[in-house]
């Protein structure tokens, strides 16, 4: 579904990704690690268009959208729920809701309306409630469920557990498993919360300063003692090194 190719990027003079080779399946959740800076933000950000790959390919279903515009992306299918959720916070939670929805076919409304709040029952009870005004968890709610009124076949999302207490952490997660198993949406998700990642994902890589450094199926790096070291037991240890 997804095929990225020596992919380079970044802003202006400052470089940050470094030959991205990576895939992404249909029916996949495919996560990527990594610390703080390490590239993964600008990761997602070039897949939409900014800022603009400098090198290499991005193919989606076989097109090469590497030039193409962000709203041309977006209407072939890929969502992207940023980090940090930006919701609009003086819209209610319908008004965002309908926000996601522009690129998608008005006569669908209803029903993706009614799946979305089927997945997430607590915005159903605050649908006119101003999206500023929820809780960070109901906001990451709102963030996912605005991504997903697009109709959207491959759902990218960053950091979707940042800020959120633990219990809230689990729902989130388990959420997102239901949107690849119910809602047949290929995932791509980007996280610091390396364990549960990788718990759920089917495969996973591993970002250091811009590069690939490792990949996998999720199990398999959940066992490494590498990755164990650096993003599992307290990131006390030396980083797995980037591959040259």
């Amino acid at each position: 579904m997804l095929t990225i190719r020596n992919l380079h990027s970044g802003y202006g003079r400052i470089q940050a990704l470094h030959g991205i080779d990576l895939d992404v399946t249909a029916g996949e959740i495919v996560t990527l690690i990594g610390a703080n800076g390490a590239g993964k933000t600008t990761l997602l950000m070039t897949l939409c268009g900014k800022p603009r790959a400098t090198q290499g390919s991005i193919h989606f279903e076989g097109e090469d959208i590497t030039q193409l515009p962000t709203f041309q992306i977006v209407r072939r299918g890929i969502a992207h729920s940023p980090e940090g959720r930006r919701i609009f916070a003086r819209m209610s939670v319908l008004e965002n809701l309908q926000m996601g929805a522009v690129v998608g076919n008005p006569a669908h409304f209803s029903g993706d309306l009614d799946r979305v709040l089927a997945l997430f029952p607590r915005l159903q009870e605050r649908l006119t409630q101003r999206g500023g005004t929820l809780s960070g968890g109901e906001q990451q709610m709102l963030a996912i469920g605005r991504a997903l009124m697009g109709r959207p076949r491959l759902l990218l999302l960053d950091e979707p557990s940042l800020g959120l207490a633990p219990m809230v952490v689990r729902q989130i997660f388990d959420i997102i498993r239901d949107i690849n198993r119910q809602q047949q949406v290929t995932v791509f998700l980007v996280e610091q919360n390396a364990f549960h990642a990788l718990k759920l994902a089917h495969r996973g890589y591993v970002m250091i300063n811009g590069r690939i450094a490792m990949s996998g199926s999720g199990t398999e790096l959940l066992a490494d003692p590498a990755v164990r070291a650096a993003y599992l037991e307290g990131g006390h240890a030396p980083p797995v090194e980037a591959a040259s």
